[in-house]
């Protein structure tokens, strides 16, 4: 029988060895995490094929120049250059998510570009609906703001969109571009200025105004402000220059790993709908595809007591769910 002594060295023993246990698993699984990390601009890998590497993690090297809508970003500024430091750093570091832009991205693009050129507002302010929600059409923020480009309700209705319960059209991304417009352009007669539009985007045109009373300043670059919105505009400019130049930042992705363009046909409705299961069934398509190229029908049925005329999407089923992999996707 052994004696209590012995015992106890016996357990301190066993929690050595289980708490030694414990920290290699943890510098291996480490190990293993930071050496998958690809070698770019943002990190370094140092050794040899058969050596211990190390890795370095750098700065990210910021552009001589820059503009937002052809308005000069005062870079020379200290300030302002360490500003857009800061927000680079976080979009060209967060790799995930840049990389589901970079998927998504061509797809939302090829709607909200032809309305911007339309309605003669400068294509940078694709990459503020894009700073605004990330393209994630259920997104809700904390204040009750949906859709693609965030709007509040009171803000839709103001600018013609429809929002009860049967119709939300905060969620019609064309229709809520064609709204976002309207309220770009309405901030530019009051500012004569793009930059301090896309801030008044964030912060409103009212808080806006608060501000430059204040400071007695209309330069958006100057101003004091919350710390929401004066990051906005440096998000939206490291946006830019990520999805411009993904590989400059280390990012490589191939067209064919891009989300692709959906073709659709468009149905009118003038009256009501009693089931859109059985709607879509009848267009060759399930429920779950209707309303994901409809998000802004809120109900699965339409009421319609005023009789208006609604346009819906029907994705072409062949081509949708015929995806067709690659050959190849190496990259190197």
């Amino acid at each position: 029988m052994e004696d209590k002594n012995s015992s106890k060295n016996k357990s301190d023993l066993s929690k050595v060895f289980v708490f030694l246990s414990v920290v290699a698993v943890s510098v291996i699984i480490g190990g293993l995490f930071f050496n998958s990390r690809p070698a770019g601009v943002n990190n370094r890998v140092v050794g040899t094929a058969t050596g211990p590497q190390e890795i370095y993690f750098t700065a990210v090297t910021l552009p001589e120049k820059l503009d937002f809508a052809n308005e000069p970003v005062p870079l020379e500024n200290f300030d302002i250059r360490e500003s857009l430091d800061r927000e680079m750093l976080i979009v060209a570091n967060y790799h995930s998510q840049e990389l589901l832009y970079l998927k998504k991205s061509n797809r939302y693009f090829s709607i909200i570009e032809p309305i911007l050129k339309e309605n003669e507002i400068p294509d940078d302010f694709k990459f503020l609906a894009l700073a605004e929600s990330g393209f994630l059409d259920k997104v809700i923020s904390p204040a009750g703001a949906v859709g693609i480009w965030q709007f509040m309700k009171s803000a839709a209705v103001e600018y013609g969109l429809e929002v009860n319960e049967e119709v939300d059209e905060r969620y019609h991304i064309e229709k809520a571009t064609e709204a976002a417009c309207k309220y770009l352009k309405k901030s530019f007669a009051k500012y004569g200025n793009w930059t301090m539009v896309a801030a008044s985007y964030n912060a409103g045109i009212s808080g806006m105004n608060r501000q430059i009373e204040v400071q007695d300043s209309k330069n958006y670059y100057d101003l004091l402000l919350n710390e929401e919105t004066s990051r906005y505009v440096f998000r939206i400019l490291a946006l830019k220059l990520v999805i411009g130049e993904p590989e400059k930042y280390g990012f490589k992705i191939s067209d064919e790993e891009k989300y692709p363009i959906i073709p659709f046909s468009e149905v009118k409705l003038t009256g009501s709908i009693n089931s859109f299961t059985d709607f879509a069934r009848a267009n060759n398509i399930n429920y779950k595809l209707f309303k994901q190229f409809n998000p802004w029908l809120r109900q699965p049925f339409l009421k319609n007591p005023k009789g208006k005329t609604y346009t819906v999407k029907i994705p072409d089923v062949g081509k949708y769910r015929k995806f067709v992999f690659p050959e190849s996707t190496d990259l190197q």
